[in-house]
């Protein structure tokens, strides 16, 4: 019998099926347009803490929302937000996702 390596297997047609591995899951090909967004480098130094969350307004996108109005009580929450290792766009962007409820 010949052997086989230990990345595949065989299915009961005898086709060969190539394993996914962990690797492979967590770092899986884009099949999407690459995000807009671009971190600047101090993004990485963010210091987030959880409870800032609970202060963001959410903007769910309705009708009846007024975005403006939201974006400034955005603003004014992150502005209370401070870090001295990255600049206030760093914050907002960082915090951005969690302001829009789906």
């Amino acid at each position: 019998m010949a052997e086989e390596d230990n990345q595949s297997l065989h299915n009961e047609n005898n086709e060969n099926i190539r394993v996914r591995t962990l690797r492979d899951h967590m770092n899986s090909t884009r099949t999407s347009a690459p995000s807009c967004i671009v971190f600047s480098p101090d993004a990485s130094h963010f210091n987030f803490k959880l409870g800032i969350i609970q202060f963001l307004p959410s903007f769910h996108g309705l009708d009846l929302e007024n975005p403006y109005l939201h974006l400034r009580e955005f603003e004014e929450v992150c502005n209370t937000y401070n870090d001295l290792n990255c600049s206030m766009n760093t914050i907002r962007l960082k915090l951005f996702s969690f302001f829009i409820k789906r």
